[in-house]
């Protein structure tokens, strides 16, 4: 109405949450968070639990920015309840979002689309005793369905194949041994159709697993990484044709291995990267200017539901 000030949409930031990586969480919604208000956005924080629905409408929530990791905020099952809502979100959307959070479906598309992956064999509660086919003996071993490398091992041995495939199922139904490769951690993080800088951590422990990633002084990054110009062009472009190829959009953050050859190595998609004082994306657009809270204001920017044009809403 002609001098009425518009009410500002409320954004709903959703954190916490049920899954292993709910303390990770909670420290990447209280950035967002921060950001936002300093954004000048009308904000409130929701614990996302079994009263999500109810907690949505009583905040009056006109967008919800998804800083949830891991199990029912990363595998698009929140996804799935805010399209039935027909709240706008932030990141992929419902399919890529499950995709890129099951390894072994995402292997299967990294494969169908012809990018670099290391074989893999995939392990059933229940069915018969971890033991390798194809693959030889060191493999990395993950639950099929988490992230920030909750439950990864390394097995060197039948009998550490066995305690590690036995530890991933504690977390999921399935287990993936995927074979090692020897060389350097890299990530690239990805904002809408663009890969940002590449990234490499050097963690003190020699395998950069879930301490390595959220303890302060374990981990070195050097950003940008140093590669050759046609290493750092192939890693950005293969980031950016697993993005595209599971169909994600917004932010994600591509995980490689760079061999001893300088071949980068596709691992995975984090659809809903951390946001924390340690946290690889924020890294990433920094190296090419772009700050936290720009960082922030773009994802939110972003925000629509699946098959909504994103230039569709005001």
């Amino acid at each position: 109405m002609a001098g009425r000030k518009a009410k500002r949409r409320v954004v709903g930031v959703l954190l916490g949450g049920r899954s292993a990586e709910r303390e990770v969480s909670l420290n990447t919604g209280a950035a967002v968070l921060a950001a936002l208000r300093r954004l000048g956005h009308r904000v409130t924080a929701i614990d996302a639990g079994g009263d999500l629905p109810r907690a949505l409408a009583r905040r009056g929530v006109d967008v919800a920015f998804i800083a949830l990791h891991g199990r029912g905020g990363e595998d698009g099952t929140v996804q799935g309840l805010l399209e039935c809502l027909g709240i706008p979100y932030t990141g992929s959307g419902v399919l890529a979002s499950a995709l890129a959070m099951d390894k072994k479906q995402s292997k299967w598309i990294f494969r169908a689309h012809g990018l670099p992956t290391p074989e893999f064999e995939v392990f059933a509660r229940g069915g018969r005793r971890p033991r390798l086919g194809r693959l030889a003996l060191p493999v990395v071993v993950k639950p099929i369905c988490e992230g920030s490398s909750v439950g990864v091992k390394v097995a060197h041995t039948p009998r550490e194949l066995e305690t590690a495939v036995k530890a991933a199922f504690r977390y999921d139904p399935e287990a993936i041994a995927e074979a090692f490769v020897p060389g350097r951690d890299l990530t690239v993080g990805v904002l809408g159709d663009e890969a940002l800088a590449v990234v490499e951590m050097r963690p003190r422990s020699g395998f950069y697993d879930f301490r390595d990633k959220y303890e302060n002084g374990r981990t070195e990054y050097l950003v940008p990484a140093p590669l050759t110009s046609r290493q750092t062009a192939r890693t950005r472009a293969l980031a950016l044709a697993a993005h595209r190829a599971l169909g994600c959009r917004g932010a994600s953050r591509v995980d490689f291995r760079l061999d001893g050859r300088g071949r980068p190595h596709l691992l995975e998609v984090n659809t809903i990267p951390g946001m924390t004082a340690t946290s690889l994306l924020p890294k990433s657009a920094a190296a090419v200017g772009i700050g936290f809270d720009e960082l922030v204001g773009r994802i939110l920017a972003g925000a629509r539901l699946d098959g909504e044009r994103k230039d569709a809403r005001p």
